[in-house]
């Protein structure tokens, strides 16, 4: 794919060959997210695991101090008293199985995560087969499974983000926009991170961190020094 000359430029400022600091490196990505509109930057941490084997999964989810930027849709599969719950906390959509026949039936998807009581989930197991491939059933481990829906959602709402390996066993998260301060992109990039290896699974072995790259969305990544992260 031919890239543009902007992109072209800011790969030009990147050293490849250089491990940065983690604080050289948010200056870097925000120096080069020059689009028009406000660039999420993300982080693609590579794992010296191997995720097809059930113990050296890595998944949970973590509250980043200055969120992501972006305003969360949540969606909320829940009766009763719950379902008041989700609706105070500022859940946009609460219900149970009209929820279900809409998700199925009109192909709707104007969520961003999906929350649901325990008791909920024979509704929700039914649409694994459309919810599971765009990572949004939910799953006890990242806490979108859970009786305090209301905690859930106001985390969410907060800035809580997703971590789990893809099939190439990296793990992809946003944390920020390149209008953030660097010291908010700095405070939300450690507490990803902790939270990363803190999920270290006792069967890794060796490095752990294999790579880190940071970059926003229209720029080149830039290369951080996992043995500097701690």
């Amino acid at each position: 794919m031919k890239k543009g000359k902007r992109y072209l430029e800011a790969v030009k400022k990147v050293d490849r060959t250089k491990l940065y600091d983690a604080e050289e490196a948010i200056s870097l990505v925000k120096d080069n997210a020059s689009a028009k509109f406000d660039e999420t930057v993300e982080i693609h941490v590579r794992l010296n695991v191997d995720g097809r084997h059930a113990d050296q999964q890595v998944r949970g989810a973590v509250v980043l101090p200055h969120g992501t930027g972006k305003e969360v849709k949540v969606l909320v599969f829940a009766k009763g008293d719950k379902a008041d719950q989700a609706q105070a906390a500022g859940a946009d959509y609460v219900g149970a199985d009209e929820l279900a026949a809409k998700i199925q039936n009109e192909n709707w998807f104007d969520f961003d995560v999906v929350v649901a009581t325990p008791d909920m989930m024979g509704v929700v197991g039914r649409l694994g087969r459309v919810l599971g491939p765009k990572g949004l059933m939910p799953n006890p481990k990242s806490g979108t499974v859970t009786q305090d829906v209301e905690n859930a959602v106001k985390e969410i709402k907060a800035g809580k983000v997703e971590y789990r390996l893809d099939k190439s066993n990296i793990i992809h998260v946003p944390i920020g926009k390149a209008s953030f301060a660097n010291e908010q992109l700095a405070d939300n990039f450690q507490t990803l991170m902790d939270a990363i290896i803190k999920a270290k699974p006792a069967a890794a072995k060796g490095q752990y961190l294999k790579s880190v790259v940071m970059a926003s969305t229209m720029g080149p990544g830039v290369k951080i020094n996992p043995a500097k992260i701690s």
